[in-house]
């Protein structure tokens, strides 16, 4: 059966493994996953991925970041969804939290966080929030 939204996969993923305070999740591997965990990882919200070959299949390893005991990802959903596509330009990019979070945006010069978009002057599909 094939998955309408491996995206929001990944993500429930992450949430689920960050409640149940695992170190790591799986996820089955993907460019734009890949891309999406490059920004987390540079906002500082998981410590790092890595590729790993599970027989057949390449997966990803995310490494979840903890600060105190607490996750440091409080918060983490999907804006567009395949029902419902969600577009922005450089200007009217959400801000989460008044800045506190980011958004990720996948803009024609490739996944961004909203601050980087918004400096290179791009807009494009708000894949989802952070916080």
């Amino acid at each position: 059966m094939s998955m309408s939204d491996p995206l929001g996969d990944m993500l429930t993923r992450i949430r689920n493994g960050q409640q149940a305070r695992k170190d790591s999740v799986l996820t089955p591997a993907s460019k734009l996953r890949a891309r999406v965990l490059d920004v987390l990882q540079r906002e500082g919200f998981i410590r790092g991925y890595s590729s790993v070959l599970d027989g057949v299949h390449q997966n990803l390893r995310i490494d979840l970041k903890y600060f105190e005991g607490k996750p440091a990802i409080q918060h983490l959903a999907r804006v567009s969804k395949p029902g419902r596509r969600v577009y922005s330009g450089a200007t009217e990019l959400p801000r989460v939290r008044n800045g506190l979070g980011i958004t990720i945006v996948s803009t024609p010069k490739g996944v961004l966080s909203d601050a980087e978009a918004r400096e290179q002057n791009v807009g494009g599909e708000v894949l989802c929030q952070v916080f």
